[in-house]
């Protein structure tokens, strides 16, 4: 992964690329402006040259932050190729949201694995080191997995760039592809409370010497509340593990409803209409006053 602060910088960037977006200003001024707000010190203003420089050609910057695998993250990458695609709903303006709290999870993944590293190797301190790590990984899964459901992005090709993200490791990237098969098939908290701690511990109190072949990827705070949501709704799910896991939520669309204000003006045109008719069907019988139409002078 990228240092702390190159993370502290992409989240800058993604959130006044947000902010300035509503102005309608296009996204090639707006790179050309933003790039020298940033941290010269880090790497992301050579690769904001790199992407204006496909911006200018093709338009799009999906493209140039697939490129960049080494420093752009495959779900970044993907979240930004969904918001230029034309078949779906997903807007640019989301993304750079999602964007600049994905970005803030990731520096708060690497400030928790630097911590690891500087602290001394005492095993109470390597435990929690190793629990907040897991924490932080956890947290970052569930943000990235809300994101395709709640926005309806590809499951499929969600999950391979999720894989692919250095933020997980070996074991992480071997869960998500076995998720990938069986999502959709088995319940999901069913599957993650398989990969929790808390369904080790209770295999070892019913089994003291059975083996663990599975990887336990989970803290025993996120098996609890799998097991405790299994057939329910999945967005209960989701909304549990945010209010403990403390990851932030999810943007998503908000649709509009029309229907209050349709209906009231629906009622009044009707109204309209049948006065209207009223007064014709008098005009054709003669019989019309236009005395109840006429003002009293003063």
């Amino acid at each position: 992964m990228l240092d702390h602060a190159e993370y502290v910088e992409q989240a800058y960037l993604f959130d006044l690329l947000r902010q300035r977006a509503s102005e309608a200003t296009p996204m090639q001024e707006l790179l050309d402006q933003l790039r020298h707000e940033l941290l010269s010190t880090t790497r992301l203003p050579m690769a904001i040259d790199y992407m204006l420089g496909e911006l200018r050609h093709t338009g799009m910057m999906s493209p140039a932050m697939s490129n960049l695998k080494h420093y752009f993250a495959p779900f970044q990458s993907f979240l930004i190729a969904e918001a230029e695609s034309e078949h779906g709903r997903f807007t640019m303006p989301i993304a750079l949201q999602i964007l600049h709290f994905d970005a803030k999870l990731r520096a708060g993944h690497v400030a928790s694995t630097t911590q690891e590293v500087a602290k001394p190797s005492r095993d109470e301190v390597v435990e929690d080191a190793v629990a907040n790590m897991r924490r932080a990984r956890s947290g970052g899964f569930f943000f990235q997995f809300e994101t395709l459901c709640r926005n309806r992005l590809g499951y499929d090709a969600g999950l391979v760039a999720m894989s692919h993200d250095p933020m997980y490791d070996e074991a992480w990237s071997g869960w998500l592809n076995h998720l990938r098969a069986q999502v959709g098939l088995v319940d999901l908290a069913d599957l993650l409370f398989l990969a929790s701690e808390d369904y080790r511990r209770r295999l070892l109190q019913s089994d003291p010497g059975r083996d663990i072949t599975g990887p336990i990827l989970f803290g025993e705070k996120e098996g609890r509340i799998a097991f405790a949501n299994r057939g329910k709704d999945p967005l209960y799910l989701f909304g549990a593990m945010q209010r403990h896991l403390a990851y932030p939520p999810v943007p998503r669309l908000i649709v509009e409803e029309e229907d209050r204000d349709t209906i009231p003006k629906l009622l009044r045109r009707i109204e309209r209409l049948e006065t209207r008719l009223k007064i014709m069907e008098q005009e054709q019988k003669e019989s019309f006053d236009l005395s109840k139409f006429y003002q009293k002078p003063e």
